[in-house]
């Protein structure tokens, strides 16, 4: 059995009020504590993955916060309290302050977390 507290996992994008900590968990899966801030759009940082977003998918809880997940289907708004399923294909927006956790196939989402790092740097 493994458990992990947000302190306890390490940093891997910080910038501009955006924190995502992640790291293997088991069973094929990564957690990971995210917080975005008020107005944060993850767009810019998905240029250049297939469709320009995200392809890997996550289960998740928003903690707090409003999030808007912009998806080809259009775009949906989770609220803090919802458990979540984003397939692949989405960017999240920050409606407002927002912090979530949630469980990555491990590698699906280094790709998309290696491709966000080349992109602040």
């Amino acid at each position: 059995m493994t458990a992990a507290n947000r302190d306890d996992v390490p940093v891997v994008i910080e910038g501009d009020g955006v924190e995502l900590r992640t790291k293997p968990i088991g069973g094929d899966l990564s957690v990971g504590f995210i917080r975005l801030p008020k107005g944060a759009h993850m767009g810019p940082a998905m240029q250049g993955l297939p469709g320009d977003a995200c392809q890997c998918p996550h289960w998740g809880y928003l903690i707090k916060g409003r999030l808007t997940m912009h998806t080809p289907a259009g775009d949906d708004v989770y609220e803090a309290g919802q458990a979540y399923y984003w397939s692949p294909g989405h960017v999240p927006e920050a409606l407002e302050d927002s912090e979530f956790v949630e469980f990555s196939p491990t590698e699906d989402f280094r790709p998309v977390v290696d491709h966000i790092k080349s992109q602040m740097s």
